[in-house]
């Protein structure tokens, strides 16, 4: 009897510390249009090194995302916001890992080395149907387009960039992806509300970003820039980023905004996928967080294959990536 009535004290101190923590949780949360944020992990960065098939080591950094939930999309009175950008609506998100910088020149290299193949591309008909074994066909023309292996990878379908993935999952032994788009938004704002991230002025933001005002058109070398919050270089600007999301029009409008949605993962079927952040052309409505693009047909303008390839993208110098790594729940 006296275990027992051990055991029943226990449990109400557990009881009430719960209840601390709940109200605490509460008192932070008095402005649903800001960021709120919640650590749980204590390796807050870490740095991945592979080993290239010619031994040279490649590095970059992971830094964690804290979980919390935001106001995803552009409200009514935004400047430059497009339709599909709303209506806003609250993403609760579990913590994860983002990369600092976009994928370079220097990483995909390795992997195209590693995994190239001469065989034809097969569709894909869903997201999952990326095998990890087989790796793109030959790059029509130079894959670094005269920039330097520091710069961002270029020139990648959405495809190609989910295989890159893939390769560095079975490399280190981690499940890197590409992140969602709600994902991307949420690294992007870094608990602020203002339109892009970092600042709501256009002449502030060229501290933090390549965009129109300031790339003399071309791509720069990753990480060069001022970081945001959460120490994140060229969130906006530089290139266009994957994410892992189908692209649809009225995905927003379609959402139940009357209650937070837990970690989505955007439209089961589409036929092209989201980039997010603009690249070093991108005007101002097209570098804000909020802002939402993707694949165009013309994208593909540059390929003389018939079919086209579906892995390339050649030319285009305004499409990149960074990976994401998701905690095991």
């Amino acid at each position: 009897m006296r275990y027992i009535n051990k055991i029943r004290e226990t449990l109400l101190l557990i009881f009430l510390f719960s209840a601390v923590l709940a109200f605490n949780a509460s008192a932070d949360s008095t402005n649903k249009n800001l960021t709120k944020v919640t650590i749980d992990i204590k390796n807050k960065k870490y740095t991945e090194t592979i080993t290239d098939k010619n031994g040279k080591e490649i590095s970059f950094d992971m830094v964690l995302i804290p979980s919390g939930s935001f106001q995803m999309g552009s409200n009514n009175k935004e400047e430059n916001r497009a339709d599909h950008e709303g209506p806003q609506f609250e993403v609760q998100l579990d913590s994860y890992y983002l990369c600092t910088t976009e994928t370079t020149l220097e990483l995909f290299k390795a992997y195209y080395e590693e995994t190239v193949s001469n065989k034809k591309s097969t569709k894909v008909a869903g997201k999952q149907e990326v095998d990890g074994v087989s790796g793109a066909t030959p790059v029509y023309g130079d894959m670094s387009m005269g920039y330097s292996e520091k710069n961002p990878a270029i020139g990648m379908t959405w495809k190609n960039a989910m295989q890159f993935c893939h390769w560095l999952s079975k490399k280190t032994g981690k499940g890197y992806c590409l992140p969602t788009e709600a994902q991307w938004e949420y690294a992007c704002r870094a608990g602020s509300d203002s339109v892009y991230g970092v600042t709501n002025s256009i002449e502030e933001l060229e501290k933090y970003a390549w965009f129109d005002n300031n790339s003399n058109d071309e791509t720069h070398a990753v990480g060069k820039k001022i970081p945001n919050a959460w120490g994140l270089h060229d969130m906006l600007g530089n290139v266009n980023e994957w994410v892992y999301d189908f692209y649809d029009p009225e995905a927003y409008s379609k959402i139940d905004i009357s209650k937070p949605i837990a970690n989505p993962q955007g439209p089961i079927e589409g036929t092209v996928h989201v980039v997010r952040g603009g690249a070093y052309d991108g005007l101002e409505e097209e570098i804000r967080c909020a802002s939402r693009n993707f694949e165009e047909d013309w994208w593909r303008f540059g390929d003389p294959q018939i079919p086209k390839s579906r892995w390339w993208l050649p030319e285009m110098d305004i499409v990149g990536f960074r990976i994401a790594l998701n905690l095991p729940k």
